[in-house]
């Protein structure tokens, strides 16, 4: 028996016929420009599903000869161990296959010389953007893009060469700091603050900005704040928990409140408290900058902030879409702040 099946790879042609439309209507689903030229969201689903059932896959090559464009975007996350960038690679891709994109992501472990070699990869593969994801030096990567032709786009932190897509990491901060205090269930002002801000890079913009957020809140409570309650040890859970225990160690005691800078530092803390007693954790108020489900399981004295991912994806694609958007500015999402019930 033979196969009746056509070995001849279907075209956007084939497609055209096959849901009684134009190649142009077509390939505008396919690329992700539909709603430009106003096609209807049932039209784009008929001429997807139909694309699927045929085996519909475009010719990059003959794409990138015709446009002088790949169609390939690619991003550089540093690390894949928390909720927050496994999230933003996640949407990436979805965003960029529904524009008809091929999405290339690769983590680089925070290390400036893996990032240059990512960038340098990508390009030989043409791609026709990088999105820069919590890169330790963005414009160099933009630098070296740039002589290619090649634009990048910074998220999570910024750069000044490039458009940059970030939190609003004062803001939040200065959210998440007022809501501690304000369940300490004692009045802060004219006093010592008892909230310890633990976790992050000193030197980096998001750490700098959510320290500065939460000084200004205790600022607003009228608190002061001594000099080992802050301890930007780095993001290691490792480096977080031996941070904290030195803290415990020279003040002799817990705090009453602890503000944690993401849920790689959270790990840290709840470790050490595994150690000395989970129990301990009832008399602590936290808060994360950061958002995990399973923080639920820490009780109600638990405040997270949850970024933005879906609208920080929705506005990168929108500057990549729009070349009048494409300035070096900074565009700020507030995230949400989430106050276990």
């Amino acid at each position: 028996m033979t196969d009746s099946r056509s070995d001849k790879r279907p075209t956007i042609y084939d497609l055209a016929k096959l849901t009684n439309t134009s190649a142009s209507t077509v390939g505008a689903v396919l690329n992700g420009t539909w709603k430009k030229r106003r096609i209807s969201q049932k039209l784009a689903d008929q001429i997807r599903k139909v694309a699927r059932e045929q085996g519909y896959s475009p010719n990059m090559q003959a794409r990138a000869l015709r446009t002088e464009r790949s169609g390939i975007i690619g991003m550089i996350v540093p690390m894949y161990d928390n909720r927050y960038f496994g999230a933003l690679a996640q949407t990436f891709e979805q965003r960029a296959r529904e524009r008809g994109l091929f999405p290339i992501v690769t983590c680089t472990r925070r290390d400036p010389e893996l990032e240059i070699e990512a960038a340098q990869s990508m390009l030989a593969y043409r791609v026709d953007h990088i999105v820069c994801t919590g890169a330790t030096n963005p414009d160099k990567i933009a630098e070296i893009c740039g002589a290619q032709g090649v634009s990048t786009i910074n998220v999570d932190l910024p750069g000044t060469s490039s458009p940059s897509i970030i939190s609003d990491n004062y803001s939040a901060a200065l959210e998440l700091t007022a809501d501690i205090l304000g369940r300490l269930g004692f009045p802060c002002a004219g006093r010592d603050s008892d909230v310890v801000f633990i976790g992050g890079r000193a030197h980096d913009h998001n750490t700098s900005e959510r320290i500065r957020g939460f000084r200004m809140a205790h600022a607003n409570a009228g608190a002061t704040i001594a000099p080992e309650f802050v301890r930007p040890c780095g993001y290691a859970a490792h480096k977080a928990e031996r941070s904290f225990d030195a803290f415990v160690e020279k003040v002799g005691r817990l705090p009453s409140g602890i503000f944690v800078n993401s849920t790689i530092s959270l790990e840290g803390i709840v470790n050490w408290f595994k150690r000395a007693g989970l129990e301990k954790l009832e008399q602590v108020t936290l808060g994360c900058f950061d958002w995990d489900p399973y923080a639920a399981l820490l009780g109600r004295n638990t405040t997270m902030v949850r970024q933005n991912v879906p609208a920080m994806m929705d506005m990168l694609f929108e500057v990549l879409e729009d070349p009048d958007k494409r300035g070096s500015g900074v565009t700020q999402i507030m995230p949400d702040i989430i106050r276990m019930p």
